[in-house]
């Protein structure tokens, strides 16, 4: 809507990268001024995406989206996905409309941890185990160090659990397929302190969805405020 010049920002065209203040500063959406009271209610949700859903709003190629999994009236409030997990992935995928709480998860400053269980063609050595926690380049650019731990090995695969601070495109899988050891499932149990288990016991079902709870909302927020001590920490090897 900025891009398309609909909103405008004290009565100048609104650019992206703009700071305003609802309090004080005069916002307008096509001609209609926005007041903080208008603001919808804070919605925080957990969704176990399935695989071949795709993590976006909307899809021109009418492909099946996260939103198809979620109740018609929660895509009226502004929701969008928290990061993404591309089609063939499955696991937690944050959704909400809380654009601050977005940019802490999302910003690259912040290396929010995230872990994954993921399997592999081959059985890693343990050279190539530690080149992927050390780092990796890709794309003229090394990934920060990750914790890489092996849970299974069976016959020609293997199970590995990795912790990530950093989220660049499929970045797992770029560097399973680097490393000579290709993706075949990838999963994503935990997001920060978030994870698939409800705190009441039992597992979230895939294409089921939960609100967060209070508690869980409370703990990612000290994580936000903390979040330049994150990326001054030593990954656990």
């Amino acid at each position: 809507m900025i891009q398309a010049g609909q909103v405008t920002l004290n009565d100048r065209p609104a650019q992206l990268g703009d700071k305003a203040d609802p309090e004080r500063d005069i916002i307008e959406v096509n001609g209609d001024r926005i007041y903080p009271q208008q603001r919808p209610e804070l919605v925080y949700l957990l969704l176990h995406k399935p695989a071949g859903v795709i993590t976006t709003c909307h899809d021109p190629q009418q492909r099946s989206t996260i939103f198809d999994l979620l109740p018609q009236h929660h895509t009226h409030k502004g929701l969008h996905p928290v990061g993404r997990l591309d089609a063939d992935s499955t696991g937690a995928l944050l959704i909400t409309n809380d654009g601050q709480l977005t940019c802490a998860l999302t910003h690259p400053r912040y290396h929010i941890p995230k872990t994954y269980q993921v399997r592999v063609q081959g059985c890693p050595s343990a050279d190539a185990l530690k080149r992927w926690r050390q780092g990796i380049m890709l794309a003229g650019q090394k990934t920060l160090p990750a914790k890489v731990t092996i849970c299974q090995r069976e016959g020609d695969q293997t199970k590995l659990e990795v912790i990530l601070r950093e989220g660049r495109n499929r970045q797992i899988r770029r560097i399973a397929k680097q490393l000579g050891y290709p993706v075949l499932s990838l999963h994503r149990s935990k997001i920060g302190p978030v994870c698939l288990e409800s705190p009441t016991g039992g597992l979230l079902c895939s294409g089921k969805y939960r609100h967060l709870t209070q508690r869980e909302v409370d703990r990612l927020r000290p994580m936000i405020a903390n979040s330049a001590r994150y990326h001054q920490e030593e990954c656990p090897i």
